[in-house]
């Protein structure tokens, strides 16, 4: 395994085979990225545990989904047990999963925290408990949340892009992972920019003008019967494509060939 780079528009070519890779299991891939936003919110449910709990099985869910993918290239059936790939691993391997999993926590308690040295979040309550009236105080937090959040979160996500992966199928140490996953992201940063900024655009500033249109026209109840399964549908295809990012930033081996 060795360290590919490629060129920006390369980017564009993740997407097309993030396409690609959906289309060859679409209801597969659904069922997986409802699976976990279903059990993700059902955890986050439980005070301080179920949130931890997400954070910590995060690499290991990535590892599952990232198999899915191969599993699809090779005509292979995809099962809801594919989550439970990195565990049923060896011992080794199951443990630094694990431990990468802990290391994902503790990055994101410390963006936490330094976001809220920034951010005031009392103003925010009114979104949360709808008892208030949103000030114009408010939005501008929601507005620092998204800024600076984006900001401090860039290089957790260069970390943990590529190592559970690394962790997983390379048996790289956790270290080894995280390095090669940042150099990996750096090397290639002209590419992830692209990338990243179209699916800013198909899953973000689409959908917020999708609901201004709605909303506009008086149809702001039927937005969501609309806007959700669109987006619940990119972003699965955004899911798919990162296994693209991966074949693309290391060296392809022949058995999981992806098609543009």
């Amino acid at each position: 395994m060795k360290l590919n780079t490629v060129t920006p528009k390369e980017g564009f070519a993740w997407i097309r085979q993030g396409i690609w890779l959906f289309k060859q299991n679409p209801i597969g891939f659904l069922m997986l990225v409802f699976m976990y936003v279903f059990v993700a919110q059902l955890a986050i449910m439980v005070p301080l545990i179920g949130v931890f709990t997400v954070l910590v099985f995060t690499p290991t869910l990535s590892v599952g989904f990232m198999t899915a993918c191969r599993q699809a290239i090779q005509k292979e059936r995809i099962r809801p047990t594919v989550y439970l790939v990195a565990l049923q691993s060896t011992t080794l391997v199951r443990r630094r999963i694990l431990q990468l999993g802990i290391v994902y926590t503790a990055l994101i308690l410390a963006l936490s925290f330094a976001l809220s040295l920034i951010v005031d979040f009392e103003l925010l309550l009114p979104l949360i408990t709808n008892d208030k009236p949103i000030t114009p105080e408010a939005i501008q937090q929601i507005y620092l949340i998204l800024l600076f959040g984006g900001a401090l979160y860039i290089p957790v996500a260069m970390l943990m892009w590529f190592s559970p992966v690394l962790v997983a199928w390379e048996n790289m140490s956790i270290s080894q992972a995280l390095f090669s996953s940042c150099l990996a992201c750096w090397s290639n940063r002209g590419a992830f920019f692209l990338y990243l900024a179209v699916w800013s655009i198909v899953l973000v500033a689409i959908p917020l003008i999708m609901g201004s249109v709605f909303d506009f026209v008086g149809l702001g109840q039927a937005a969501s019967f609309i806007i959700a399964p669109l987006s619940m549908a990119g972003l699965t295809v955004m899911h798919c494509s990162f296994f693209a990012t991966w074949k693309a930033c290391f060296i392809d081996t022949p058995d999981d060939q992806l098609v543009a």
